[in-house]
Order: structure tokens, then sequence, then C-alpha cells
């Protein structure tokens, strides 16, 4: 009988491992729903997974110091095919696509952020689009008081060009 050296049983079971990691992570079992701490930094978003479960709750934390952040998931059409960087290559493109948002996030510098559009939750499953469109340099008082009397679009504030002109976009895939 042929019974493999100690050293052999070992990269048996490193490859074996590693096989089973890379099978999980190419989509072998759904994860369950449940809540997605999100952070921001000036200019992009950490911690969010690229696939989540439906019915995930996304939250968000901004730990920039001084920009305003927001996390804005808009559910892409099932026949949109390009990256999320292709998109916002071209804010029109971007625009025509808010009556899909699902969920609008914002939060202070430094604070934790509150739903202004939805609960943060993710149902529908798909890809989304995940955004923030504060303009650069805008003051968040400014803006967070503008956005109270807005009546359901974006706050006309000074400011430069949206977060997601600087790369603070990202894709996230929902399952069913």
């Amino acid at each position: 009988m042929n019974i493999p050296s100690f050293r052999h049983r070992n990269l048996l079971f490193v490859l074996a491992a590693a096989m089973l990691g890379l099978l999980s992570a190419c989509g072998g079992a759904t994860p369950e729903p449940g809540t997605v701490a999100v952070s921001a930094v000036d200019f992009a978003f950490e911690d969010l997974p690229s696939t989540v479960a439906a019915g995930s709750t996304l939250t968000l934390t901004n730990n920039a110091e001084t920009e305003l952040h927001e996390l804005v998931a808009i559910r892409l059409p099932d026949d949109e095919n390009r990256s999320a960087a292709d998109i916002v290559a071209n804010p029109q493109d971007v625009v025509a696509l808010f009556p899909n948002v699902e969920t609008v996030l914002i939060a202070p510098p430094g604070e934790d952020g509150m739903p202004v559009v939805g609960t943060g939750t993710l149902t529908e499953p798909g890809r989304y689009l995940i955004i923030c469109a504060i303009p650069t340099g805008a003051d968040p008082d400014e803006y967070l008081a503008a956005a109270a009397e807005s009546e359901g679009g974006p706050p006309d504030v000074p400011g430069g060009p949206p977060h997601f002109v600087n790369g603070m976009h990202a894709e996230i895939t929902v399952n069913g």
C-alpha cells in the first residue's frame, strides 16, 4: 500500500481547503440575509461585499473627517452589462438610472447614516450600482438643510463633481 508522506498529506489538505474556499467564494452557498455595515471614506466604500442575499440591510458609517457621504443603491436593468466604472464614466447615464433607486443612506462626517429613501434593505435580486452623488466639497450642514427642503430631488448646493466621479462607486449583486 502506498501511503502518502506527511508532507504530501499536508499539501493535499491545503489544496482541498483552498478548493473548498474557491467553491464557496464562487457562489457555492447563498449567504443568509443580514445587516451589512458599510463604511464611507474619501472617496470609497469599505466593507461592501460583492454579493449579498435578498433581504440584506445595508447600514452606513461615515469615517471621513469633512465630507458628507451617502450610499445610493440603484437596481440596474437586467439587460445592463456594463461595469460600475463604465456606467459612472458618463454622469448622464447615472442620472438616467435614478428612477431605479432602491435606497439612499446619508451620513455626516464621523457619524452613522440614516435612511432618506427606503430602509437600506435590498429585496430585489439583481445587480446594483452603489454610488455617492454628494458634490465634492459641499458643506455638510448646508447640504442637509437643502435636502430637507427639497421635494424628492437632490439639493442644489455649491460644490464640485459628485463623489462617484472621484471613484466612490461600486457594484453589488443581490442573490434571490
